[in-house]
């Protein structure tokens, strides 16, 4: 980490000698004596981490912190405070106005060391999922290209996975992938020519046959992936068009047989599809949707999972209209 920035705001000279001794092996240093100072230098340097004195003259800690809280291109920037001030009360003003940690002083190097590492790896964490969302925007947004209709199509059906995944007693963690992996499942159109694609009239067999391709496609994409995230897209998008009772594709899998993930997928996609319009069909009300997805619970759908999502449609609906807000 000795290319990450370190603004030390201090009005006393002694201590941001001591802690440049302890910080100056391992990062860039960037000093200010006081918090109007202290705001320049986040704005001209925009430093990794920001370690701030409360009690300096003019402007005191506490409201620098806070107007580099409410910057939206500097709210992302730790703060962790150093100050003399050791009560209850002090310490949660500081986290009240955005502060990440506070140490006491006089500081310990290891202490000093061990909470500047900890929050930039935090840092760091948040970036890489950061990107990692980004990945999945692009992927997702590429699948659909060559669509003009979806719109909001695959958030709204990857927040419906979520819900029913978590109903259905999948853990946090796994729920938040399939809401992650879930927009991916139809990554393979970019591989489906446009005359097939865009067709609004009946695809022939030939036709049928190339389109039912994107699922294989969207597998041999995303299976470059080696992180569970990628491994489960890309599974969903070989199995999403698969159905209960066999007759799905593209393996004609039945059952239980086919992963749960894309049972759930399923379900999701379906009745998204179905409550939105599109340039060949009107939207459905939500009833006649649910009738639908009752309608195919033990032929298309898991009976199970068609029976979670009835439980939790009041949830589905609330998702659906947030979406709508949105938009």
């Amino acid at each position: 980490m000795a290319n990450k920035k370190i603004l030390i705001v201090d009005d006393e000279p002694n201590n941001l000698q001591i802690l440049r001794q302890i910080l100056n092996a391992d990062y860039s240093l960037i000093f200010a004596k006081n918090g109007k100072e202290a705001l320049d230098a986040v704005a001209k340097h925009q430093p990794d981490l920001v370690l701030l004195d409360v009690m300096m003259p003019e402007m005191d800690g506490y409201e620098a912190c806070q107007r580099i809280k409410s910057n939206p291109e500097t709210q992302s920037i730790p703060v962790i405070f150093v100050t003399a001030m050791s009560d209850v009360d002090d310490e949660s003003h500081g986290f009240d106005v955005g502060a990440v940690d506070y140490i006491i002083k006089p500081v310990s190097p290891p202490i000093v060391l061990s909470r500047v590492r900890t929050h930039l790896s935090l840092v760091h964490v948040n970036e890489l999922k950061k990107s990692r969302r980004a990945a999945v925007y692009m992927l997702g947004e590429a699948g659909h290209y060559k669509d003009v209709d979806t719109g909001a199509h695959i958030w709204r059906m990857a927040a419906y996975s979520c819900a029913i995944a978590k109903a259905a007693g999948w853990i946090a963690e796994a729920c938040e992938l399939i809401e992650l992996a879930a927009p991916m499942h139809d990554t393979g159109k970019i591989g489906i020519p446009d005359a097939i694609l865009k067709k609004t009239e009946k695809l022939d067999a030939d036709e049928w046959k190339i389109m039912k391709s994107h699922s294989v496609i969207g597998h041999s994409i995303l299976s470059k992936g080696d992180t569970p995230l990628f491994k489960l897209a890309a599974e969903i998008a070989l199995y999403h068009h698969e159905k209960w009772d066999g007759s799905g594709y593209p393996e004609g899998l039945a059952g239980e047989n086919i992963p749960e993930s894309a049972r759930i997928i399923a379900i999701a996609d379906v009745f998204d599809a179905l409550t939105m319009k599109r340039s060949y069909k009107e939207a459905w009300s939500i009833e006649s949707a649910a009738a639908e997805i009752e309608k195919g619970a033990g032929a298309h759908f898991d009976p199970h999972l068609e029976k979670i999502f009835m439980n939790i449609l009041p949830e589905l609906i609330a998702i659906k209209n947030n979406w709508s807000s949105r938009l």
